[in-house]
Order: structure tokens, then C-alpha cells, then sequence
């Protein structure tokens, strides 16, 4: 790239019959630069895109967030049109609790997220929980987006 560049050495007013040449001690860091710049911009394009979920507008609460595991958790949503999805893929609710037990037979962890859109009725999310509970997860955390109301009157939004 440039540091194969040779350099003669000056013998003053005397030709010599052999000239000798030294490699240049400098290297050019400027394509290595360059080519760490592209990195970058790439990864900061393309890691907005990584996140995978359904399109739902969650309640907002002055709940914090829970502790992450090591494995996948596993998500199901509630969509307003009351479709039910195990992570991306759509599930007849005639079919949840049968899904449930198989991937609840396949995974270390009990710890389920229930996300459900703001304008779901509570009895279905309810009857979701139910059915998570009988398809042997237990521990099922409730996603919501944070900076709603409190319930001693103060906002946690910043506005």
C-alpha cells in the first residue's frame, strides 16, 4: 500500500556503480483509517435495524426496567387487533398453550415478556397470562415504555 516504497540513497557528486536501496521506516495508516470509518458508519446504520418486534404502542408507567438474562427471552405480544404472536410469528389462540409447552420443554428459563398494546381490553391479557402460566412459564414480565404518570402525581416523562 506504502510501505513498499524504496529510497536511494544520495552518494553526493560521485556516481556509483551500484545504488543501494533501503526500505522506507515509515507505514501509511490513512487506508487503514479509512477503512475503519466505513466500519462504523455500517454498524451504526445497521444496529437500529437489528431490533426484531411487532409494532405495538405500549402503555406508558413509572415502572423501571427488569434485569437481562443470558438467554433469549421469550416475548409474546398482543397486538390491537388481538392477534397473539410468539415473537414474530402469529399463533391461533386455539394453538398457544400447545406452542407454549413445547418451547417452554425446550428453554432453561421460565421468564417470559407479555407486550400488549394500550387499547387491548385487560381480560384478554389476562386470559394470555393464563394461558403463559399453563404453558409452564411462570415468570411472565409485563413490557410497557417508561416516563408515564406515577401514581402520587408526578410525571416521570420530563415534560
Amino acid at each position: 500500500m506504502g510501505a513498499g516504497v524504496m529510497q536511494k540513497d544520495g552518494g553526493g557528486g560521485r556516481r556509483r556503480k551500484r545504488s543501494r536501496a533501503r526500505p522506507m521506516a515509515e507505514i501509511n495508516v490513512t487506508p487503514f483509517v479509512d477503512v475503519m470509518l466505513v466500519l462504523l458508519i455500517i454498524f451504526m446504520v445497521a444496529a437500529p435495524l437489528l431490533t426484531v418486534g411487532v409494532p405495538v404502542e405500549l402503555p406508558k408507567t413509572a415502572a423501571g426496567a427488569l434485569s437481562a438474562d443470558q438467554e433469549e427471552p421469550l416475548t409474546v405480544t398482543i397486538t390491537s387487533t388481538g392477534s397473539v404472536q410468539i415473537q414474530t410469528t402469529e399463533t391461533p389462540r386455539d394453538q398457544l398453550i400447545a406452542k407454549l409447552r413445547a418451547i417452554s420443554s425446550e428453554r432453561e428459563s421460565d421468564r417470559v415478556f407479555l407486550r400488549a398494546d394500550g387499547a387491548v381490553p385487560y381480560s384478554d391479557v389476562m386470559q394470555i397470562m393464563g394461558a403463559l402460566n399453563a404453558g409452564g412459564f411462570s415468570n411472565i414480565g409485563l413490557v410497557t415504555d417508561t416516563g408515564g404518570p406515577a401514581l402520587d402525581g408526578t410525571d416521570t416523562s420530563g415534560g
